[in-house]
């Protein structure tokens, strides 16, 4: 009996105090000059065994915002 709870609270520690990401987070919006937006954004992840948080998986969108025939 007594393994079976120590097993139960074991496995709840590592349920709760495990890794957790958040986001995609906005980092940076900037303009290239040419009518369109550059979208940057990145996830956090956070190690609770570690105590460390990390920036991870970024990703680039580029956002037409004046039309083709505008930017001439």
């Amino acid at each position: 009996m007594k393994t079976v709870k120590c097993a139960i609270v074991l496995i709840a520690l590592t349920i709760l105090g495990g890794c957790t990401s958040a986001g995609p987070f906005i980092t940076n919006i900037s303009s290239d000059g040419r009518g369109n937006l550059i979208v940057e954004k990145s996830r956090i992840k956070y190690n609770g065994f570690m105590g460390t948080i990390s920036n991870e998986g970024g990703t680039t969108t580029t956002i037409r915002v004046i039309p083709e025939d505008k930017t001439k």
